[in-house]
């Protein structure tokens, strides 16, 4: 087992619960803009890359500029509503820090977002950085995105985790040169994040904590 003094926590899917607040969003969206509503399950199909790229998929690239504003506008006023930690959330990230690991939020949600809503569910305290989009010009799994949070919190690949719950996730952790753990209790199955090449899959992170003690 590596001696991970940085770990990095994707958030939707991972640390959170926010799945409801997204869809109504992309409904809202997406409704305004002429569709039919898109069901839950095509939402989660479609996020994990940014925004812009939920959008693009299910809508189209060419309508992304003119649902952003729609989305956003909306989305700011109402993130903030069922959003909830998933089990073992803060438990973690105080079990880290108090041991002195150094942990981080590693987002493609717009890191104004990201840092609202962490300071809302009362996790910003266990935290030594939280990195979304919008606050470099990369996203996940772009390697200089991840370069970007190792030199802020003066970390080495050689001693850095990532857990998350995607394939992005794990692109974005392997191009950077670190492991990926991933938990399904995200947008993808054990099945999906094993074919993604996840260094190890958990079904929550009770039991990724518990591996981390060993």
């Amino acid at each position: 087992m590596p001696n991970f003094t940085t770990v990095l926590f994707d958030l939707d899917g991972t640390l959170i619960d926010h799945f409801a607040a997204i869809h109504r969003s992309h409904s809202h969206t997406m409704v305004k803009l002429g569709f039919p509503a898109p069901t839950l399950e095509r939402v989660r199909s479609a996020v994990g890359g940014g925004l812009e790229n939920a959008i693009a998929h299910l809508i189209g690239a060419d309508r992304v500029a003119e649902a952003l504003p729609i989305y956003r506008a909306y989305w700011d006023a109402t993130m903030l509503d069922d959003v909830v930690l998933l089990p073992g959330a803060r438990e973690i990230l105080a079990e880290l820090r108090a041991r002195g690991v150094k942990t981080a939020i590693f987002t493609n949600k717009i890191g104004s977002s990201s840092r609202l809503i962490a300071d809302h569910l009362g996790l910003s305290p266990h935290l030594d950085a939280n990195f979304g989009a919008k606050d470099t010009p990369w996203v996940k799994p772009q390697s200089e995105f991840a370069a970007h949070a190792l030199t802020r919190l003066g970390a080495t690949a050689a001693t850095t985790l990532l857990v998350g719950d995607s394939p992005y996730d794990i692109a974005a952790a392997h191009n950077a040169g670190f492991p990926c753990w991933c938990v399904t209790t995200g947008t993808h199955n054990t099945t999906e994040l094993a074919a993604a090449r996840a260094d190890a899959i958990f079904p929550d992170l009770a039991a990724v904590a518990g591996a981390l003690r060993a």
